[in-house]
């Protein structure tokens, strides 16, 4: 059923006015009434249902595996820790650094 414009809003309805603008919500809702998905709609929740990942910076991430003799690896785990940082941004920060002073 198809309502026209609510002639005045809510709170200013008598209970009469109140019961006809709402009748239809007290209808049970039934999946065979609704029209199906869009493709725009499908793609949006696919989107929605998308486990959050990790925020881009820049133009995204990549991994890499670098070796690292261990001894090295205990003392940037350290240094990192010490300066309130991931292993990754310690790493990062450093080679940002070496890159600033060479060029």
């Amino acid at each position: 059923m198809k309502r026209g414009p609510i002639a005045k809003p809510y709170w200013e309805m008598d209970t009469a006015e109140l019961r006809e603008a709402t009748q239809d919500l007290d209808e049970a809702f039934v999946i065979r009434k609704t029209l199906p998905l869009t493709t725009k709609d499908r793609a949006l929740l696919a989107r929605a249902r998308r486990k959050p990942g990790r925020p881009r910076i820049g133009k995204g991430a990549k991994r890499v595996l670098v070796t690292v003799e261990r001894g090295m690896l205990k003392r940037i785990d350290a240094e990192a820790k010490k300066a309130g940082l991931s292993r990754s941004a310690f790493l990062l920060a450093g080679a940002k650094a070496i890159m600033k002073n060479a060029g």
